[in-house]
Parts: structure tokens; sequence; C-alpha cells
């Protein structure tokens, strides 16, 4: 098994502008995309935890699905890549409205 290196400057752009990509087609998705993030940046999860004043279970129990990070947890490691927090539709199915009563 060949030892982990940390990725050049180059490598870490291309990681970023795919997750960037997967993120605006909507296929990125909790909690993978916490660990796609830290693996497009070249950081450990130690490292990560470091950047983002979080501890290493956090990371790892995020990674795994077994977190629920607050949304202030999410919008640090969103701002890395320029994301922020947000509602964003599950479907592409217009929008169902709701017609209020006139009153006479």
């Amino acid at each position: 098994m060949s030892r982990w290196r940390k990725p050049t400057r180059d490598e870490i752009r291309e990681r970023r502008a795919a997750v960037a990509a997967k993120a605006r087609s909507g296929e990125l998705r909790l909690p993978h995309a916490v660990a796609e993030m830290r693996h497009a940046l070249g950081l450990t999860q130690p490292e990560f935890a470091k950047m983002f004043m979080l501890t290493i279970r956090q990371v790892a129990d995020i990674e795994r699905g077994q977190a629920n990070p607050t949304s202030q947890t999410l919008q640090k490691i969103g701002r890395a890549f320029g994301f922020q927090i947000g509602f964003v539709p599950t479907k592409s199915v217009a929008p169902k409205v709701v017609e209020r009563d006139e009153e006479p």
C-alpha cells in the first residue's frame, strides 16, 4: 500500500471544482459532502477538525452520518467552498400554490 501524499495546488483546484460541480447539479449530499470537501482540500480528519475548530470525533461522526451538525458548523465548512446553507428542492416539481379564500 502506498503512502498518502499531500495533493498539489492543481490537484486541490481540480478537486474543489469537481465538488462545486456536484453541488450545482444537486448530487452533493450530507454526510458524504463533508468527506468529499475534506478530501478535495487534501486534509486528514485531524487537520480538517483543527481548521474548522471541531473535534476529530465530530468530523468522523459527520462523515459517517452519525452526527447532527448545527447550521453554524455546516456554514463554517461550506464557506471554504463558497457554499451557503439553504433549502434545496429535492425534485424539479413546480411548487404548489395555496390560494387563500377571499373575504366578501
